[in-house]
């Protein structure tokens, strides 16, 4: 694709970045095959080719309406068109030079602004966030059926072991997951402790960034970042030999700390350290004997595959793998590339599109009647759960 981009853009970084995007781009319509928007709603400005058209008319001056912010605001950034792609277009990376450029260009209205804010206030702070769960949590029983089935159930707390092996790696204190699913990392744990790893709870860290890198808060997303680095080193210099991850979504983003960081003098080099020790739970399980974890009973499961791992991590087989080892029956589950609409805040930010997406992945997900649905990141396990008709659990929880 021939590109000529406005002298605002064209000498930067990420100006030189998209414009090496936009060139490998061959406008086949692939991707729309395999985006989820455009099937859903078969508007080609909804689909990737018609987004990289929009991000190249504004990268080459033309002028920039709230028309393109909906259609770029209506991605899920899920990368199955990534996945489909044979020329290798980032197209996830170019969306957010393009979102980050309307940003600055196009208001928003007072409503979205407010509810951006608070997205960023809450989410990535567990001490601001759990006094809301547990509120909510405890007029659950008298709230009307549509809005109980969001409200993430009470979890059981199970004990953290205590580091005692040689083979050491570290978690994410991760912001969701750790007030809504705490026993999710405390028995990922528990597996690393039987098969002679530790797992260290590491203080000082916290959010990924991926929240506020989503929406296009280039630093505060980087604070983050430097403050997991931070938080993180000291273990590595020790010998920790991985940073595990139990959310797909927040293996992604730190999978991505060095392209992140690359300009920044002091925190590059660590950052890309970070990045290539990152490893999805899955990855590290899958070399591992885990006899121990074996199951006697004849249990159905379907599994959802999160975007954020198989598209964006591109880890495709651990975990089915494992699964298939321990004794359980997989179930298909058609078009299992497609999103579940929960891509991290998009189910609040994009609710009629998201829902529509969340009925046709449960319709799938139940189709052989599986005895349970299991996934691999908590977005995909507490948007699933608040409709499925089948008991939704993180994959873990199977071998616990």
């Amino acid at each position: 694709m021939q590109t000529k981009l406005a002298d605002f853009i064209a000498n930067t970084a990420d100006g030189r970045e998209a414009e090496d995007i936009l060139r490998k781009c061959v406008h086949c319509g692939f991707c729309t095959a395999t985006c989820p928007t455009y099937q859903l709603l078969g508007d080609e400005l909804d689909g990737p080719r018609g987004r990289i058209y929009l991000i190249k008319q504004l990268l080459e001056g033309h002028s920039v309406s709230k028309k393109t912010q909906t259609h770029l605001d209506r991605c899920l950034t899920c990368r199955a068109c990534e996945s489909t792609c044979p020329s290798g277009v980032r197209y996830a990376r170019l969306l957010d030079i393009g979102r980050s450029i309307v940003e600055r260009k196009v208001q928003r209205n007072v409503g979205e602004q407010i509810i951006r804010t608070l997205l960023r206030f809450f989410l990535p702070y567990p001490r601001r966030l759990r006094p809301i769960i547990k509120i909510a949590q405890m007029i659950r029983p008298v709230l009307p059926a549509s809005i109980k089935r969001k409200i993430p159930r009470v979890n059981s707390v199970r004990n953290w072991p205590s580091p005692r092996h040689s083979r050491t790696m570290l978690a994410l204190n991760a912001c969701v997951q750790s007030v809504t699913s705490p026993h999710i990392d405390a028995t990922a744990a528990s597996i690393l402790d039987c098969v002679g790893i530790s797992l260290l709870k590491v203080s000082g860290g916290g959010c990924c960034g991926a929240l506020s890198h989503h929406l296009t808060v280039r630093d505060e997303a980087r604070e983050f970042v430097r403050r997991n680095i931070d938080a993180w080193w000291p273990h590595i210099e020790n010998g920790a030999e991985a940073i595990v991850m139990t959310a797909s979504g927040c293996g992604l983003m730190v999978k991505e700390y060095g392209e992140l960081m690359q300009d920044d003098t002091e925190y590059a080099e660590k950052a890309a350290t970070i990045s290539s020790m990152t490893r999805d739970i899955a990855e590290v399980l899958v070399a591992e004997d885990l006899t121990a974890f074996v199951s006697n009973k004849t249990v159905d499961i379907a599994f959802h595959s999160p975007c954020t791992l198989q598209h964006g991590l591109q880890v495709v087989g651990p975990v089915e793998s494992i699964l298939q080892r321990l004794g359980y029956n997989l179930c298909l589950v058609p078009n299992s590339h497609l999103c579940c609409g929960s891509a991290g805040i998009y189910s609040i930010l994009q609710r009629k599109i998201s829902s529509a997406l969340l009925n046709n992945k449960v319709i799938a997900l139940e189709s052989e009647s599986p005895d349970v649905i299991a996934t691999a990141n908590i977005g995909c396990l507490l948007h699933l759960q608040s409709a499925a008709t089948r008991p939704v659990k993180h994959w873990l929880e199977l071998l616990d």
